[in-house]
């Protein structure tokens, strides 16, 4: 249908960003295999109970950065213009976590809070077929079962609790972060420093 000697289309167009496709692309397996890495050499030589909590501290950490991407996207810069007024270095990283909400939040969610599902979904097997040693068979399925179970659980209810934090608190969860980022940003500097001051 013509409207004012124009065709009016009804067509999605995608312009995807491969610049930006390709570079989470390589953070991702980079992340990945690390992560995977450190959480084999740690579950390799220690006992059941230490394992358990790498394997908690890998579902802590997935929720951490799952509240980080949703608080990302429901903050408002107002509070950081006024702190970078202020002369807060911390305000200006905020304040550019928010104007690139959508990568901020796919990477703290999609690359980040995925990778430690499959990790711990890992560690957990590993973790079960430890602890099934010995068992019989119909037990040692049932604690895998269970153990399966208690992880997805822990991830899905930790992330709906972390949803709920993220959204009446996003501007502290968005000011902690950017605290963080800058105090490891500004840290070679701060060495360097202190190596001419010593």
């Amino acid at each position: 249908m013509k409207r004012g000697g124009e065709k009016r289309s009804n067509k999605i167009r995608i312009q995807p960003d491969w610049k930006w496709i390709t570079s989470i692309f390589g953070i991702t397996i980079g992340i990945s295999a690390t992560m995977s890495l450190v959480s084999n050499e740690a579950l390799s030589g220690s006992g059941l109970a230490v394992s358990f909590v790498v394997l908690l501290a890998i579902v802590f950490l997935g929720v951490i950065f799952d509240i980080i991407g949703v608080a990302v996207t429901a903050a408002d810069e107002k509070p950081f213009h006024s702190m970078a007024a202020k002369k807060m270095p911390e305000a200006v990283v905020a304040i550019r976590m928010l104007r690139r909400a959508e990568r901020v939040s796919s990477f703290c969610n999609d690359v980040v809070g995925d990778i430690c599902g499959v990790v711990s979904g890992s560690a957990s097997a590993v973790i079960a077929a430890r602890a099934v040693v010995g068992m019989q068979p119909i037990w040692a399925r049932l604690l895998q079962l269970l153990m399966s179970a208690f992880v997805a659980g822990l991830t899905v209810g930790g992330k709906a609790f972390g949803k709920s934090v993220a959204m009446n608190n996003s501007t502290v969860i968005i000011h902690t972060a950017a605290k963080l980022i800058y105090w490891f940003k500004s840290l070679p500097k701060r060495l360097v420093r202190w190596l001419r001051r010593t």
